[in-house]
């Protein structure tokens, strides 16, 4: 169609799609549907189980691992190997668990569609499957309806469905039969009704204009299908790591064993030393490790009323520098309330009004009341919040409704704005402010009803005006006495007053958005409410009132939007598409950006986002299955609780990053120093060992360790920058190298100049060198400001551990790793390379830590003024 059907008159419409209201005949339906398809989302398919099992092994890190199971079944550790290929086998299950359900997601937004539709066809009215619809088709609605497809309204009376899932519109949309401007946001388009969206009130003729994939819910399921998912900044990190270990590995493996055997060592001893030294160079328990510490971080974020539905999401919240959230029931409670309350110059502010009401405010109450459809446990939600206001303050609903019946009554309608009711010998008016002020010729004041002159009708809109300036949603209240009937409610009414109000944002939702800001997070409101309700909020819980318009993003290109969107505070009337442009503007200046929604018109921006947020409460299944993370109380505080969650996060998993790449650092630079000199100090046996015990229980133990203090006062962390950047290369290398040389140190005091090694030397190098790993794991949890002793799991860990080395020195088990029993004077010396070697450790950390508190560096750029 050449134009828009929203803005041309139904009968224009109908000659454009060649119907008529009686609708189209079988055979032209038949023919219609051969052309246009079926009224459903085609699904391309989407990944099939065997893809997404494939591509969780789609990593470098998990290749090296791979690679590590053949080496170690090659020289013999059958054990070793069957650990590092359960830990591969996991975190494939786990990955394909969560990717199989965010595949769910299109399959979400296929149900919502109406399983059958009433038609006009041959001239009679039928049942017919709702994906037979074509365009052309006439469609007769009425309240409790799925709209089966895009159309324009014929006939509407008193028809109001409910879009939110699509628009983000928070209360139920009064339809019309009137055109509208060509450019029009979805969310105003009166004139039309859309697939997927539910008839909450009167009923409709429309003529269906579009279906399946070309309606507007098809386009968002078009986008959903082709938005791809962002690697979280872990996951690349990861995968650069195991890079860099694998082309590590190679170079160790192809230096070492040529150089052992120049120096005389067997061909086959030469060969299993480098296989062993590279085997122990790869931190096998990582993946593992960082797995199960996210899986503990899902679990406490699930006690703290999130629901993690993609385990690396927990990680990257830690990185988001930009939350864009929704304002309907994420940053206000979702509840209209009554506010103020206006009686010719008089303003009562209900929500503590501490006396009781007045009796032109009890007058004005009792309107609410009675010229109202709705119960407090259900109806829209304008009409509750009047009765709401009214129980509120001491009015018994049910007995003022028994002592006025209603005996007559005008339905509230869009083109009317009106609603009346009639009790006995009065009437009661209730509907929009410039309607009622004009049917009424008096208003009610202190003294009694006097005439309502030009300066107090002018006096009203100001009032009227203001209530709207703060995002006050405003109905007026009139009565006439002794009418003769409901057509007399249209003129020669009284004024009573104003009623005014709004979905008030949540008491702590403010300190949530201080708390978020100072800790460098830009808060953006992206909200399909209009300009002056948006900005109100915005400004009263802090984020700011620089607003752009669904319209004025229209008209940018990509580059102007990009230079816009930092700068803007507040989205309003915004489109689906509009989001998700808002989303890549973002993240194409380097951000890392959370998302929140609830709508369908939501899930491509929340697939596409960093970190998408749906909510748990009013969320749609589409929106749920897109996301990564689902708010079980649709409250903005708990995004801040899951972004503190997610940086004590990446904390923890930077400690046992360190901790153990640090460890695998000075095993191979002591081995391979060792081995220029002749002395194989650690076999394989014992650094697998030692690998096992680092990377074992202390390890994991770290992923339970309480956030660290201040973690909400510092910047989001820079993912250019790496999890093994300037400050990590500073711990691994500083007391690697430590750890080197005091083991080297040992190593000759003990060997006393013997020319081979000796059991009792490599059993103390062996034993100074796990206990000093315990030591320097506490050096690394100070270093990231975390409590020594906060963490009872790792305490248990540590002596677990120590009880291991124990055992394979005191039991049988030290004739299969070559140990030999110490005695107290041995532990002497061992404590005396721990005691030297505390104060150099904590001197290490301390400077790293001075130096990154003055790196400038570390300070991402604001994504707002």
């Amino acid at each position: 169609m050449p134009d828009p059907p929203h803005r041309l008159e139904s009968e224009r419409v109908l000659e454009d799609l060649g119907s008529q209201p009686d609708g189209l005949s079988s055979a032209e339906a038949r023919r219609r549907l051969e052309t246009h398809g079926e009224n459903d989302l085609v699904h391309d398919g989407g990944r099939s189980p065997l893809e997404i099992v494939l591509e969780q092994f789609d990593s470098v890190l998990i290749w090296v691992l791979v690679a590590a199971v053949g080496l170690s079944i090659w020289v013999g550790h059958a054990i070793d190997a069957v650990l590092i290929a359960i830990i591969v086998a996991a975190n494939g299950v786990f990955g394909f668990l969560q990717d199989y359900r965010a595949e769910r997601s299109l399959q979400s937004l296929r149900d919502m569609a109406a399983p059958t539709a009433a038609v006009r066809r041959d001239g009679d009215l039928r049942d017919i499957d709702a994906s037979d619809l074509v365009p052309g088709d006439v469609i007769v609605l009425s309240s409790g309806d799925v709209v089966p497809a895009d159309s324009r309204l014929l006939d509407a009376t008193d028809l109001e469905t409910d879009e939110a899932a699509l628009t983000g519109e928070s209360v139920p949309v009064s339809k019309s039969t009137a055109p509208v401007e060509p450019k029009t946001p979805l969310a105003e388009r009166r004139s039309m009704i859309y697939k997927g969206t539910n008839v909450s009130r009167g009923k409709g003729v429309a003529v269906v204009t579009e279906t399946g994939m070309e309606t507007e819910v098809g386009e968002i399921a078009q986008r959903l299908a082709t938005t791809q998912k962002r690697k979280t900044p872990l996951q690349s990190e990861l995968d650069e790591l195991g890079r860099k270990l694998g082309i590590g590995v190679l170079i160790l493996s192809a230096f070492v064993a040529p150089l052992l055997f120049l120096r005389g060592t067997s061909p086959v001893q030469a060969a299993l030393t480098a296989v062993s030294l590279a085997v122990a160079a790869v931190p096998e328990g990582l993946p593992a490790v960082v797995t199960l510490t996210l899986a503990l971080g899902v679990r406490m974020m699930s006690d703290e009323r999130a629901l993690v539905r993609r385990l690396p999401a927990v990680e990257a919240l830690g990185s988001v520098d930009v939350i864009c959230t929704d304002k309907t029931g994420t940053l206000t409670k979702g509840q209209m309330t009554v506010d103020k309350l206006w009686m010719d110059e008089a303003v009562v502010d209900v929500t503590d009004a501490p006396d009781p009401p007045s009796k032109r405010e009890e007058l004005l109450l009792k309107i609410g009341v009675l010229c109202n459809d709705s119960t407090l446990e259900d109806g829209d939600p304008t009409e509750q919040a009047l009765l709401e206001v009214a129980d509120r303050r001491g009015i018994d609903i049910g007995d003022l409704k028994k002592e006025h019946p209603r005996t007559d009554e005008v339905p509230f309608s869009s083109e009317r704005k009106w609603m009346g009711t009639l009790h006995g010998d009065v009437g009661y008016v209730k509907g929009a402010p410039e309607v009622v002020v004009e049917n009424c010729d008096r208003i009610l004041t202190a003294e009694g009803p006097v005439d309502l002159t030009n300066d107090v009708r002018d006096g009203i809109e100001t009032t009227v005006r203001e209530f709207g300036d703060d995002a006050l949603r405003v109905l007026a209240m009139a009565y006439r006495e002794e009418p003769t009937n409901v057509e007399d409610l249209a003129e020669g009414l009284t004024f009573v007053g104003l009623s005014g109000m709004i979905d008030p944002p949540r008491e702590e939702v403010a300190d949530a958005i201080a708390a978020t800001t100072h800790a460098g997070i830009a808060v953006k409101m992206v909200t399909g409410d209009n300009v002056r309700t948006a900005r109100a909020i915005a400004d009263a819980l802090g984020i700011g009132t620089e607003v752009l318009e669904g319209s004025e993003i229209e008209r940018m290109d990509e580059g102007t939007l990009r230079d816009h969107v930092e700068s803007v505070d507040v989205f309003a009337r915004t489109s689906p598409e509009h989001k998700v442009r808002i989303l890549r503007a973002l993240q194409d200046l380097g951000h890392e950006v959370a998302m929140t929604g609830d709508g369908v018109n939501d899930a491509p921006a929340l697939k596409g986002a960093d970190v998408g947020v749906a909510m748990g409460i009013r969320g749609t299944d589409v929106a749920r299955q897109a996301a990564d993370i689902v708010l079980l109380d649709d409250n903005y505080e708990t995004i801040e609780r899951a972004v503190e969650r997610g940086r004590a996060i990446f904390d923890n998993i930077w400690k046992f990053v360190a901790y153990l790449l640090s460890a695998n650092v000075a095993e191979v630079a002591l081995v391979f120093i060792a081995s220029l000199y002749g002395y194989l100090i650690l076999p394989a046996v014992q650094l697998l060992w030692i690998n096992l015990l680092t990377d074992g229980l202390p390890a994991l133990a770290l992923g339970a360790d309480p956030k660290s203090e201040g973690v909400m006062n510092r910047p989001p962390r820079d993912p250019e920058r790496g999890i093994i950047g300037r400050r990590m290369f500073g711990v691994i290398g500083a007391t690697g190298g430590v750890t080197t040389v005091l083991m080297l140190a040992l190593m000759v005091f003990t060997l006393d100049g013997a020319d081979v090694v000796t059991p009792y030397a490599m059993t103390m190098v062996f034993t100074g060198f796990v206990f000093l790993e315990f030591e320097k794991l506490y050096v690394i949890r100070w270093l990231r400001e975390t409590p020594t002793l906060s963490n009872p799991w790792l305490v248990v860990a540590v002596a677990g551990s120590i009880g291991l080395q124990f055992a394979v020195l005191y039991t049988p088990l030290n004739r299969y790793f070559g140990t030999v029993p110490l005695d107290p004077t041995d532990w002497g010396i061992i404590a005396v390379v721990l005691v030297v070697c505390l104060p150099v450790y904590l001197a290490i950390a301390a400077l790293i830590r001075r130096s990154t508190r003055k790196d400038p560096s570390r300070h991402r750029p604001p994504a707002h003024r």
